[in-house]
């Protein structure tokens, strides 16, 4: 039996029509959310894709080294002399990136110099090795270097606007997760999967708020926010399919 004492299934074919489109909106509404983070979240970090990083940068805030930086400090390239990975990590690390970057003065200790004697056998556009990196990262003039040159700060988002976001967000979600809730458990599953996932949706909401306050000062519960986000889109999506299975397949005994 249904938790309720009616099942979806046994209202008239244009309410049960109705609901459907009910539910793919909200899908659609999901797809679009997922977009939307990716797309408000991405490139914190300047590199393409969504990344832990970029949600660290978000709601902690994070320092975020140059590209160029972890690639030297990881021994790339694996050919370079010490002193020369020296010489471009005190540049790297300095005041004078741009200026020092072909200055005359330095002669062949130019970073320009270095990067081109080190670098540009496979990141330059032209390169035949590497594997076509030079494309994709190529560093034949400085708009190319600059690109992964520069170390920065990202800072969390603003505390007023954070709150602004959490009041709509918390209502908005905790009343579309109610509702969801309800239709679910109006189906021939609500006995056995329906108050589980009820459940992980809930709590996972609930954890995925709180922490949007409580990781500005504790980076690991990023992870929390995102494990929270993933968890409730997920059992949404499976609430959803339980609806739609139970408005369409033929009634138990029929």
């Amino acid at each position: 039996m249904s938790a309720f004492p009616f099942r979806l299934r046994s209202m008239p074919f244009t309410a049960r029509l109705g609901f459907t489109f009910v539910v793919g909106t909200l899908g659609i509404g999901l797809a679009a959310a997922a977009a939307h983070l990716v797309g408000h979240h991405e490139n914190r970090d300047e590199i393409p894709g969504l990344s832990m990083e970029d949600l660290t940068g978000a709601y902690h805030g994070v320092n975020v080294s140059a590209p160029l930086v972890v690639a030297l400090e990881r021994g790339h390239p694996e050919g370079l002399a010490d002193a020369d990975r020296q010489t471009l990590m005190a540049w790297l690390g300095g005041e004078r990136v741009s200026e020092d970057y072909d200055s005359l003065d330095l002669g062949d200790a130019a970073p320009a110099e270095v990067l081109d004697a080190a670098c540009l056998s496979c990141h330059s556009r032209q390169a035949s090795a590497g594997d076509g990196i030079g494309q994709t990262l190529p560093l034949d003039y400085w708009d190319d270097v600059a690109k992964v040159a520069f170390s920065r700060e990202v800072s969390p988002t603003d505390r007023k606007v954070l709150v602004a976001s959490a009041h709509t967000h918390a209502l908005t979600m905790g009343a579309l997760t109610g509702l969801v809730a309800l239709l679910a458990l109006a189906t021939r599953f609500a006995r056995r999967v329906v108050p589980a996932l009820v459940m992980v949706a809930g709590a996972a909401l609930f954890c995925d708020l709180c922490c949007w306050f409580l990781a500005r000062d504790t980076a690991w519960l990023v992870g929390v926010i995102a494990t929270g986000g993933t968890l409730w889109a997920g059992s949404m999506a499976v609430l959803g399919a339980l609806i739609l299975a139970e408005l369409w397949l033929p009634a138990p005994g029929d």
